[in-house]
């Protein structure tokens, strides 16, 4: 008889991956990134066990909104006092602060508990083309093969 396979977190081997996000709509690199960030891409898939691999994305400056997102989609955070919710959109945080932007997307599609917060962590985002992580030699992926 046959058991369902549960992967271990002793051996689990993490990968780098570099998705460049020039050009391409933002919801589509998302969800390719959480996928990478939870391990679905793997056929071991564990959904209780952190099995995703580290994900950089590069030019996130560059990111595309579809539509009239960047004019319409507000994002809302409270600052926990009287009066204190503060708006903001996808077209300001672009400007100012991509790397935010592209977070607040992926990390959304995340689960939402402690597990989900550690996979989240395995994200690095990067407004320009220059990354840090060089050492641990990341594979580039492309993103329209994926979709």
């Amino acid at each position: 008889m046959r058991t369902t396979f549960l992967a271990k977190p002793g051996e689990i081997e993490k990968k780098w991956y570099i998705l460049d996000a020039q050009d391409v709509i933002m919801g589509r690199l998302s969800t390719v990134a959480a996928a990478i960030l939870r391990g679905k891409n793997k056929p071991t898939f564990t959904p209780n066990v952190d099995m995703g691999d580290h994900v950089i994305i590069i030019n996130a400056a560059q990111v595309k909104l579809s539509g009239k997102k960047a004019s319409d989609k507000i994002y809302y955070h409270h600052s926990n006092h009287p009066g204190g919710l503060k708006e903001r959109t996808a077209g300001d945080y672009r400007e100012k602060n991509p790397e935010k932007l592209l977070e607040l997307s992926i990390k959304g599609m995340l689960p939402k508990n402690t597990l989900g917060r550690k996979q989240g962590l395995n994200l690095h985002v990067y407004a320009g083309s220059d990354y840090k992580q060089t050492a641990q030699k990341p594979e580039k992926l492309d993103i329209d093969k994926l979709i």
